[in-house]
């Protein structure tokens, strides 16, 4: 599907379960029966620290197994996916944009964005014109600067970038804005929704931050969807 096709459900969650167990730690349970986000739709995900909303992100980007269930990002079931065909089919159709950012340091803002397309199938001879078009698009001049050698706030802009470079179905941003003052999160906050929304992406944030509320249109808590029984450092 492409990122701009409203017709089919950017994701589609349906009887969720995920269990996470290990000898030192206590069980943790996770239960979703139901939540669809439509094509090209923002929505803010809530909820305390430690309720699962990381794990998931995991579980949507076919980073975790779940028990039970089906995960359909554009229609296609990534649980059902196994190995390499899971790993092209997230570089096609999900970017993520991570608390910490996860750049490749030592490397330059575009080839950050350049790594991001190597699981894609556009063709190369369009990976330069597109990373150096989303990087300006985003407020970023200094294609060739090395990511440690970045503001904080041009680092999350890198990272958006990255993110849309496969023009994705979907983007999931974990605490997208936990890294940054105040300013600045809501700076990035309007970046990334209005780059989401020039590339006809959904967008998926979760967050224990009451500021970002006022940004969103629809607003959903975690613990008014689920069946939670946390553990200490098995999610967060």
């Amino acid at each position: 599907m492409h990122a701009s096709d409203r017709n089919t459900p950017a994701l589609l969650l349906e009887r969720l379960k995920f269990s996470y167990r290990a000898p030192d730690r206590a069980a943790f349970e996770l239960s979703l029966e139901s939540l669809v986000l439509g094509g090209g739709e923002e929505m803010l995900l809530v909820g305390r620290s430690g309720c699962g909303k990381s794990t998931l992100l995991q579980l949507i980007a076919g980073l975790l197994e779940p028990a039970s269930g089906a995960i359909r990002i554009g229609g296609t079931d990534i649980a059902a996916l196994r190995g390499a065909a899971r790993d092209r089919f997230r570089g096609r159709h999900i970017g993520m944009v991570f608390q910490t950012f996860n750049l490749l340091q030592g490397f330059s803002a575009r080839e950050n964005v350049l790594a991001a397309l190597l699981m894609n199938d556009v063709p190369k001879g369009e990976w330069q014109p597109r990373a150096e078009t989303l990087l300006r698009s985003l407020g970023i001049e200094q294609l060739d600067a090395r990511a440690e050698e970045l503001s904080v706030g041009q680092q999350q802009r890198v990272a958006i970038a990255r993110a849309l470079a496969c023009r994705p179905t979907l983007v999931l941003a974990d605490e997208p804005t936990a890294s940054l003052d105040p300013e600045n999160a809501v700076n990035a906050i309007r970046v990334l929704r209005d780059a989401c929304r020039e590339q006809g992406a959904a967008l998926l944030v979760v967050s224990h931050d009451p500021a970002l509320e006022s940004h969103f249109a629809r607003i959903e808590r975690l613990s008014a969807m689920t069946a939670q029984t946390p553990a200490a450092g098995a999610a967060r």
